[in-house]
């Protein structure tokens, strides 16, 4: 399920519209076949990433990735393509986003209904704790230098690509959301073009020590031996160790080597104003000037999605500073237009922003 609620325990403002259960996957809406679509190539591949090494948190450095390869790509052996790097949400991988965007089916519809061959990759970003939060992080590993340097690395040796920041990319949905924006302020000189789609964790709320879904979370972190044993924990637990990993870590408090915002019933504003620091709102303006650099950005939510109101801040900050952004409220909650989107808009959007030339202007 890629999403976070409005409140898992009043910490971070990552809504989605409505409530669904906390499975490990949730339903879209499948667009229609489009006839003639031909056939894209899959491949299962692992990619070893060197910034993941020796993380506290345990999580493997070689890590799933899928690539899509385009109608034609086997038969014309000179031919090179730009890549679309595309991140998963929360509590799901690669594997299930797969189901949630409906591919190779949406990518095979976008090629047939205009846009132009690339290469789709979509990386699996999964840890432990649900999400990787696409962040940099000693417990859980560099998932920034993962997908930014590692990835692109390989995927450039690997297959024929256009090696150019004009050529590649980067899109993600709620916590790829959070990741493709995150990443992109940061990258400019890796990524080409940005698109986000109904990104999570924006902002960060102040939880409540005395409500007892806190007082009940904090009693079970308590009884843990190591990071395996959230496995039961419901979705909104493990939403908080997540963020804690990625954002709060302590390598000098094992065994989950991460620190939470609230502690023998207080809130702790050192570790509070660490979530902030990784708010996207909090940080964006240090990067308006990367954020110029892109050929593109685009944005899109859910009218039905509480993610709506602060992805539309980050629309208003951006037209403040005159990056140019195109921006979307489409009717939907936060998942169930999301195959219709990356068919729809988001391929298209790429064909028309990537170069797809050895020489781009």
């Amino acid at each position: 399920m890629s999403q976070f609620s409005l409140s898992w325990a009043g910490v971070m403002v990552c809504a989605v519209g409505v409530a669904v259960g906390a499975s490990a996957q949730v339903q879209t809406e499948v667009p229609p076949v489009v006839p003639g679509a031909r056939p894209v190539a899959v491949e299962h591949i692992k990619v070893h990433a060197a910034s993941i090494e020796g993380n506290l948190e345990g999580e493997s450095a070689d890590r799933d990735v899928i690539v899509f390869l385009p109608p034609g790509y086997a038969q014309h052996k000179h031919r090179r393509y730009p890549v679309v790097y595309a991140l998963h949400g929360f509590s799901i991988g690669a594997e299930q986003w797969t189901h949630e965007i409906h591919v190779p089916q949406t990518i095979e519809g976008a090629f047939a209904q205009g846009a132009k061959p690339m290469i789709v990759v979509l990386p699996d970003s999964k840890t432990v704790y649900g999400g990787s939060m696409y962040s940099r992080s000693q417990t859980t590993g560099d998932f920034e230098e993962f997908i930014a340097h590692d990835l692109v690395a390989y995927i450039d040796a690997h297959y024929r690509t256009l090696p150019d920041r004009r050529s590649r990319g980067l899109v993600g949905h709620s916590m790829g959301g959070y990741g493709a924006l995150r990443i992109g302020m940061k990258y400019p000189g890796v990524f080409g073009a940005l698109y986000v789609m109904s990104p999570c964790c924006l902002s960060v709320r102040r939880p409540d020590p005395n409500a007892p879904q806190e007082q009940a979370f904090l009693k079970a972190v308590a009884g843990m031996k190591s990071p395996a044993d959230a496995a039961g924990f419901p979705f909104f637990w493990k939403a908080q160790l997540a963020s804690a990993a990625a954002w709060s870590p302590d390598p000098k408090h094992p065994p989950l080597y991460l620190d939470l915002p609230v502690k023998d019933g207080a809130l702790q504003e050192d570790i509070l104003a660490k979530w902030d620091a990784n708010a996207p709102l909090a940080f964006i303006d240090q990067y308006i000037d990367n954020l110029r650099r892109y050929r593109a950005i685009a944005m899109d939510v859910g009218d039905e999605d509480m993610l709506r109101f602060d992805t539309i801040k980050v629309h208003q900050i951006l037209d403040n500073y005159g990056v140019a952004n195109s921006f979307n409220i489409y009717h939907g909650t936060h998942t169930s237009a999301v195959a219709d989107r990356f068919q729809n808009h988001v391929l298209p959007f790429f064909s028309e922003n990537l170069c797809f030339t050895k020489v781009c202007r």
